[in-house]
Order: C-alpha cells, then structure tokens, then sequence
C-alpha cells in the first residue's frame, strides 16, 4: 500500500488511525531496542491526536493530508515539550518550548508525531555513531551504519516505524542515510522549507526535508512543510505547486540526463553498476543523456566544510551554559569539538580572509560552473554516495569520514534540490541513485522517481 492510498483508507474508515498508530507502536517496541532509531516516544500525545482524527472522520468532518500517518522527527527540530538535544549532552535536558513551523504545519494537517529520530550530535557526522544515545543500527545491511547526520529518520524508514519521517540535511545528511538504508529521501530546494525551529548546523546550508519508501509519501509531506514563513526570511514568497500530481509520471519522454564523468569516477565501480542500470531505465522511459564535465568536484568538500565550521561556531555561540543547556565545550563530542576548535580559529580576523572569504569565493565559482552545467540539462542523475557504508564501530579517519560527502555537498552549497532513491544493492548493501535539478525544479526530481518508481 503506497502512503497515499493509506491516507485515503484512513479517510474511508478502511483503517483507523488509531490501528495504524498501534502498528507503527508495535514494530517501534519490537524493533527499537536493537535498532534505536528512536531516542523519544510520546505515545500519550499521539494517541490522543489519532482518536481526535478518528473522531472527525466518523462525524464527517474535513481532515487534512497527512491525516491518520505516523510521522518520526529529527530530535534537532524543535516539538514543544520533547527533548530536543541534538543528541548532543549540551541540551540533554532542554524541552522545545515551541513548535517550528514545520511541525506546526504537519499537525494543521493531522500528522500523529510519534516521537524524536536519533542523529549525529548537532547534525556533524555522517555515520549516526556521535549521537550521546549511541549509534543506530542499518535496518537494511546487518552491522552498518545508516549513514548520517539524519541515520534515525531513515533507518525508521527501513524498519517500518513511521510512514514518513523529517530529517535536515546540510551536506548530504537526507540523501546519504537514504542511500545506505535503500528508502528515499529529499531535500528541496534552498528557501522551500522553514528553517524556524531548525538547531543550525550551518544556517546558510542547513534544509528540513522527508524520507518516505515511496514518491507519494515524499509529495505529501513537501505539500505540507513547503511554502513561505513570515519567521524565516530565506523562504520563498507564494507557494510551489501541489507536487502529488508528480507521482503519477510514467514516461520520462523529453527529458535530458547530465551524467558528470567526475562523480562516477571518484565512486566505486560495484555502485557506479547498479546506479547504470538506473540510467539505462531512464533512457528506456524515453530520456536523452548527455555526458557532462565539473572540474569543481576537488572544491566541494573544502568550501563545504570551511563555510560550515565558521557558521556552526558562531550558531553554538549561545551554548554558553548560562541561559540554558550546558556549555558546549565542555561536553561536546570528539568531532563537533574539532569542528568548533577549526571554526573559532578561522573566524578571527586575521584568518577569516585566508580561508572564509575565499571559501565563500570558491562557492560562487561552484554555483556559477553547476548552473551552466544544469542549463543544458532537465535532471543529473548519478551515485549519492561514492563508497559503502563502514561497519558500525569500525574505525576510520576523519577524512575518509568526510568523503561519504563529496557527492552531496554540491546541493548544498548551490541550494539546488536533490534526492536519492534506491538503485540496487552491492553486497547486500543498498545503494543510492541521486537526481538534481535546478533551483525551484524540484517536481522535476519528483516527477523521475516517480517515472522509474512506477517503471
């Protein structure tokens, strides 16, 4: 059953949302211990919201998109009331005593919160083995990691906890545990989505976006969490078109592939097969594919992690200790202490010239040369990440850490959308088939899954 057709079962009395609650509970307390995708359940809470939608629909009244689905979130986006730590012990015991716009906006329109996803502490990793709450396992390749900042949300993904989940994602951290947990994931185009109630990581990075196991799920919550935000003022005005109606594509006639020669060459042979394959499906829906050159790839992770640590130094500025939360510094983990040490470094200002300043010089060459490279083309379709998730515990440098993004990162700094669906598998392993388009195209992203979901 695709997410739509269980909205609309619930809407018929086919299935209460009560019962779909029960069962996501269910497989969460079979599952969770060993998985823990979850670090908060608010049964209570949920219940309460799937009996007052029952109640509703059986009085005839009008419910709203997401009504009767069960929804996990990232636990740095803010729940009034739940713990919002960033899986970090600097805000261990800090409550959300708001709701950011987004959750706002999925509760307008019925989604039952279940509860907070596990994560990398404050978003910085890429495995989900930062997280003060321990790692979380890959639902989908035994004793791997799920990926990361973002692993919880997909991993409950892959383990059916949740019909669809939140995550942020400031440098491939939607699309990369995407990847490795074989679901789909999306993160819209820069501007899209509200970042109000977002913990920065990077500010002028950081996107909210859905994972789902199909396209409808994805349509669904974009239609919710999209449109502008008086209190973010990097929202766009207006609001983009509905995107369900993207679900339904069959046919990818019209439609031109960029394939970047650099991105299958820094990626390993097994994945680049299975991600091939998905090319040949594209062309065999009727798409044309054009071979295409960035010679930026080298300047991707550098200008990334340069604008990051500076922009995440001065957001954890107010983790001071004294207003609320611990101070960061003094219970931070091994590796946002590092990227707080770098970023307080360059941030002085006799270096900020030397390597701020022209990492943000090295992002407009990048923005510049990938818009050229996406006005010749609809969609780049490629890997999502370049190599195969490490086993959980396993150690391995901090650059080759950093490496599981140099495939995702280009999104981020140019704000293009992007995603990743499953392509296939490599040793059992899922691997990702990534799509980006230009600015504002995301149903164009949307509109390809669909084509080879629907293949």
């Amino acid at each position: 059953m695709k997410i739509i057709e269980k909205v609309e079962a619930i809407k018929q009395q086919e299935l209460s949302a009560t019962e779909n609650l029960e069962t996501m509970y269910e497989t969460i307390q079979e599952k969770n211990d060993d998985i823990n995708a979850f670090v908060e359940i608010d049964l209570p809470r949920a219940q309460r919201t799937a009996e007052n939608i029952d109640r509703r629909i059986k009085t005839g009244e009008k419910t709203g998109k997401l009504a009767g689905l069960v929804i996990g979130i990232k636990c740095n986006i803010n729940v009034m009331d739940s713990t919002i730590s960033a899986a970090s012990p600097t805000l261990k015991e800090y409550l959300g005593s708001y709701n950011a716009t987004v959750i706002e906006r999925i509760m307008k329109e019925d989604g039952i919160i279940i509860g907070l996803t596990n994560m990398d502490e404050f978003a910085a990793g890429s495995s989900t083995e930062t997280s003060m709450y321990g790692p979380t396992k890959n639902p989908s390749a035994e004793g791997r990691i799920p990926g990361g900042s973002s692993g919880g949300s997909a991993a409950a993904i892959a383990a059916d906890m949740c019909d669809i989940a939140l995550g942020s994602d400031t440098g491939g951290s939607i699309r990369n545990p995407a990847s490795h947990c074989g679901v789909m994931g999306f993160k819209p185009t820069y501007g899209y989505v509200s970042r109000q109630g977002l913990l920065d990581l990077a500010m002028s990075l950081d996107q909210i976006g859905p994972f789902a196991k199909d396209t409808t799920g994805l349509a669904l919550m974009l239609d919710t969490i999209t449109g502008y935000d008086q209190y973010d003022p990097t929202t766009f005005e207006g609001k983009p078109d509905d995107f369900m109606p993207e679900t339904s594509n069959t046919s990818l006639n019209g439609m031109t592939v960029g394939i970047v020669d650099e991105f299958m060459d820094v990626t390993d042979d097994k994945i680049n097969a299975q991600v091939n394959k998905k090319i040949d499906d594209m062309i065999s829906l009727g798409a044309q594919v054009k071979e295409l050159s960035f010679d930026d790839i080298s300047l991707g992770l550098p200008t990334y992690y340069l604008i990051n640590y500076v922009e995440f130094f001065s957001a954890t500025r107010k983790y001071d200790g004294r207003e609320y939360g611990e101070r960061i510094e003094e219970v931070c983990g091994p590796e946002v202490a590092r990227r707080l040490e770098i970023g307080s470094y360059i941030s002085q200002k006799e270096f900020s010239g030397k390597y701020y300043k022209k990492a943000l010089q090295a992002r407009s060459l990048i923005l510049n040369d990938f818009q050229k490279l996406l006005n010749d083309v609809d969609i780049i379709a490629g890997p999502t990440v370049p190599k195969l998730p490490h086993k959980i515990g396993e150690e391995i440098s901090t650059m080759d850490m950093y490496s599981y993004d140099v495939l995702t990162v280009i999104a981020n700094i140019t704000g293009i959308p992007a995603s990743s669906m499953n392509a296939g598998k490599v040793d059992g392993i899922p691997v990702g088939l990534q799509l980006q388009a230009k600015p504002k195209d995301d149903h164009k992203i949307l509109s390809t899954m669909s084509a080879l979901e629907n293949q």
